[in-house]
C-alpha cells in the first residue's frame, strides 16, 4: 500500500515524536540510583506494559487481551524482536562502552533499509542511500574520541539491537497494512519482564526510583515504540530506519542541558551533520513527490 502525501508527513512526524521520546533514556538512567542493568530493564518494562495496557484499552473499549490475540504470530515474532532490543542494548553497555554501544547502534538505517529491500521488495532511493551513509559518518563523528576502546564482545552484542530493530521493522511494515501491532510492544515488555526478573532479584528501588522508572517505562520507551509502531504504516523501513537516529544525537543533548555534561566539538559537529542529513533526505523527497503530482496533473 502506497502512502499519501499526507499520511508520509504523519508518519514522519509520528517517527521524529518516536526519536526523541528514546532519546531521553540516557538522561533517565543517570537520573535513578539503580545500577543493576537487569533491575532497570525490569521495572521500566512493568510501567510500558502497565501503559500500552491502559493505551489499547481506551482504544478498543477495554479488549485489551482480545486485542493481543488477534496479533497473532506477527505480534509475538514482533514483540520477541522488539524485547530483544532491549536486552542486547544492556548486555552490550555492561561489555563494552556506551559510544561504541551507540556507533554501532546507529547502522540501524543500514540493516532496516536493506532488510526491506530484500524481505519487503521495498525501493530505496539513491537519495536515501546517501542519507544514511553520511549520516553514519556524522554519528561515528559524534564519537571518535572514545570510539575503539570496548571489546569485542560488547561490540557484537551492540549490533544485535540494529539487527533485532531491522527484524521488527519488516514485521510491522509486513503485516500492519492487516493487523493491528501495537499490542507487540506490550508482547515485547511481557517477554522482557519474564526474562528479567530472575536476574533483577532482589528488588531494590526507592520511590524516586520507580518515578524516574515509570517515566522511562511511560514515555521513553512505551510511547516511543507506540508511535514507531503508528509510523510503520507510512514510512518505508529505510525511512523509520534514518529518522530513529534521531535519538542517537539528541541524547546527549538532553545529558548536556539536565546535568550540564557538555559533548565535545567533534560531538556537536556530528549531530550538525546528522541532523542536516535527516532534513536533506525529506526535502529531496517532498520535492519529489511534488513533481511527480505536478507531472500527473
Amino acid at each position: 500500500m502506497t502512502a499519501t502525501a499526507a499520511e508520509r508527513r504523519k508518519g514522519v512526524a509520528l517517527m521524529i515524536a518516536a526519536g526523541v521520546c528514546w532519546s531521553t533514556g540516557g538522561i533517565l538512567v543517570r537520573s535513578s540510583d539503580l545500577r543493576d542493568p537487569w533491575e532497570i530493564v525490569f521495572w521500566r518494562s512493568v510501567f510500558m506494559v502497565l501503559f500500552v495496557a491502559a493505551v489499547l484499552a481506551i482504544q478498543n473499549r477495554g479488549r485489551v487481551f482480545e486485542k493481543v490475540i488477534q496479533s497473532g504470530w506477527p505480534g509475538v515474532w514482533s514483540g520477541l524482536a522488539l524485547s530483544a532490543t532491549f536486552f542486547f542494548f544492556i548486555l552490550s553497555v555492561t561489555q563494552t562502552t556506551v559510544a561504541n554501544t551507540l556507533v554501532l547502534m546507529s547502522t540501524g538505517p543500514f540493516f532496516a533499509a536493506l532488510a526491506g529491500r530484500i524481505f519487503l521488495g521495498e525501493h530505496v532511493p539513491a537519495r536515501t542511500w546517501i542519507a544514511i551513509a553520511v549520516a553514519l559518518c556524522g554519528v561515528v563523528l559524534m564519537f571518535a574520541d572514545s570510539f575503539g576502546s570496548g571489546q569485542v564482545a560488547g561490540n557484537l552484542l551492540a549490533l544485535g539491537v540494529p539487527i533485532a530493530f531491522a527484524a521488527n521493522v519488516v514485521l510491522l511494515r509486513r503485516y500492519h497494512a492487516s493487523v493491528d501491532l501495537v499490542p507487540s510492544v506490550l508482547i515485547a515488555g511481557v517477554f522482557a519482564i519474564v526474562i528479567s526478573a530472575p536476574l533483577a532479584w532482589p528488588f531494590t528501588p526507592t520511590i524516586r526510583d520507580l518515578v524516574v522508572l515509570g517515566v522511562m517505562g511511560v514515555a521513553q520507551v512505551g510511547a516511543g515504540c507506540v508511535l514507531m509502531t503508528m509510523a510503520s504504516r507510512y514510512l518505508t523501513a529505510g525511512e523509520i530506519g534514518l529518522l530513529g537516529l534521531l535519538e542517537t544525537i539528541l541524547g546527549p543533548i538532553w545529558v548536556w542541558l539536565g546535568i550540564g555534561e557538555r559533548p565535545a566539538p567533534l560531538g556537536l559537529a556530528g549531530g550538525a551533520i546528522v541532523l542536516g542529513a535527516l532534513v536533506a533526505n525529506a526535502a529531496a523527497g517532498q520535492r519529489s513527490r511534488t513533481a511527480v503530482g505536478a507531472t500527473v496533473a
